[in-house]
């Protein structure tokens, strides 16, 4: 009994592993990273900005696996929201840029002049979203 125990912790540690190194790949070819350390002119950093995104996203794991509770009180919980929105945001602006989903639907669209009202429209339009669904359980 014990052997499959075994078997299913390495297993499950495996896939874990695989999913997450997969994970920093795509976040490091996405050139999230890198972009931050050249808007900042700070390139010669850049290894330590990915030493702390892997960390990062291994202590996370471990808070969120092990259900470590941390108590911060709402104002870490506002300020861990702040900085986890700013994460995903930069990271679909990101894959938006590999890909070029804006400049190809502002052409299709013929909307080329209202390309700025199109970019704050859409963060507030976030921005709105995640107020409501930050305030729903109030």
């Amino acid at each position: 009994m014990w052997a499959q125990q075994v078997l299913l912790a390495v297993i499950g540690l495996s896939a874990g592993v695989a999913v997450a190194g997969g994970l920093f790949s795509f976040i490091v070819e996405l050139g999230v990273i890198a972009d931050f350390a050249d808007r900042t002119h700070t390139a010669d950093q850049i290894l330590f900005y990915e030493d702390c995104t892997a960390l990062g996203g291994i202590l996370g794991n471990l808070v969120y696996v092990f259900q470590i509770g941390i108590p911060a009180g709402d104002w870490g919980l506002a300020v861990f929201g702040i900085f986890g929105g700013i994460f995903v945001g930069c990271w679909a602006m990101a894959l938006a840029e590999i890909l070029n989903v804006f400049p190809v639907f502002m052409r299709r669209a013929r909307i080329v002049r209202y390309i700025s009202v199109f970019v704050i429209s859409l963060a507030l339009g976030k921005g709105f979203g995640a107020c409501v669904h930050l305030f729903q359980g109030w």
